[in-house]
């Protein structure tokens, strides 16, 4: 396996010096290495502006194993001009593994943004809900054989959102809280969409969440679906909603599609499941009328509301 640190490529660790451009040419030298790859961030800090790493790599995998920290740049300006700050684009058999931090400078741009602030500078660009600082921990999408392991997750929205055309997904001990818990969603934005698959969710901890376990989708048409998902030994601690599906997907219920969701969901395993919910109705299965979620099995879950049987609700769904 060849190592590529990215201090050899100029990166600097005082958290004040660009080292963007650092981290792409480590980037790209991994990429085009034709065998396994180890892309590695030192203890410190490293200031990186909005990156986008591609792929169609010929190396069949590299490893990020980051120790130190990644810092977002303050100038909103900046990062005003892309979509995302740190983003991976059709990469295949990519693993990020450490104890490293990623420090996107979230308060101080949520702060600029409340009401009644004039603090933010003119071009920003801020795409989120009207009340939430809409902040995904780890957004997967269109991508194929990506691995998250061992990660704290703390966040204000999902801690990991997995998106359209995500195949081959494993995500193993990764503890959420705060945050919105682990969706595969929100799907059936758009009519033509491509299908999640092949996911395992395995070992996670969830404290404090809104959401445990969940799949949402839009009440609207959709090419999509989900299928062979294994959500495998989760423990819960005073979760809102431990395990979801949710195919009537609102969020405050402001201009909602009022149609039915046509994003297909089957073979779906929720095993070893354990905890406690912080609302009575543990388990919500709100599937399609059109298209009714189908091998939907529960093996060993156990959730309590106060020390109490936990409730379920189900509709269209078949086990």
């Amino acid at each position: 396996m060849t190592e590529f640190n990215v201090l050899n490529f100029g990166a600097n660790l005082n958290g004040r010096t660009d080292s963007t451009n650092s981290f792409l040419k480590a980037w790209n030298a991994a990429c085009g290495t034709a065998g396994s790859t180890f892309i590695y961030v030192p203890k410190g800090r490293c200031l990186v502006g909005p990156l986008a790493l591609k792929g169609q790599c010929k190396s069949p995998q590299i490893i990020i194993r980051i120790d130190g920290t990644i810092v977002a740049p303050l100038d909103y300006g900046v990062l005003g001009k892309s979509d995302n700050w740190f983003s991976f684009e059709c990469v295949s058999g990519v693993s990020i593994i450490g104890r490293g931090t990623f420090d996107a400078k979230g308060p101080s741009i949520w702060a600029c943004k409340a009401p009644n602030s004039n603090s933010c500078p003119s071009g920003a660009r801020i795409v989120a809900a009207g009340n939430s600082p809409n902040t995904d921990g780890i957004h997967v999408q269109l991508s194929r054989n990506v691995e998250i392991l061992s990660t704290p997750i703390k966040t204000g929205d999902d801690c990991i959102s997995i998106g359209p055309g995500t195949e081959n997904l494993w995500i193993e001990q990764v503890t959420c809280g705060p945050g919105h818990g682990i969706s595969i969603g929100s799907l059936a934005k758009d009519l033509k969409e491509e299908g999640v698959q092949n996911v395992t969710v395995k070992n996670t901890i969830f404290s404090n969440t809104q959401n445990g376990l969940r799949i949402k989708s839009w009440a609207r048409p959709s090419s999509g679906y989900v299928q062979g998902v294994r959500f495998i030994g989760s423990v819960m601690t005073n979760v809102q909603n431990p395990i979801v599906i949710d195919q009537n997907y609102c969020p405050r219920n402001e201009n909602c599609p009022g149609q039915v969701s046509g994003i297909k969901i089957k073979d779906i395993v929720y095993e070893d499941i354990r905890g406690t919910s912080s609302t009575p109705i543990t388990i919500k299965f709100d599937c399609s009328s059109k298209n009714p979620c189908t091998g939907i099995r529960l093996q060993n879950v156990n959730l309590t509301y106060l020390n109490k049987t936990a409730q379920s609700f189900c509709s269209n769904v078949v086990g």
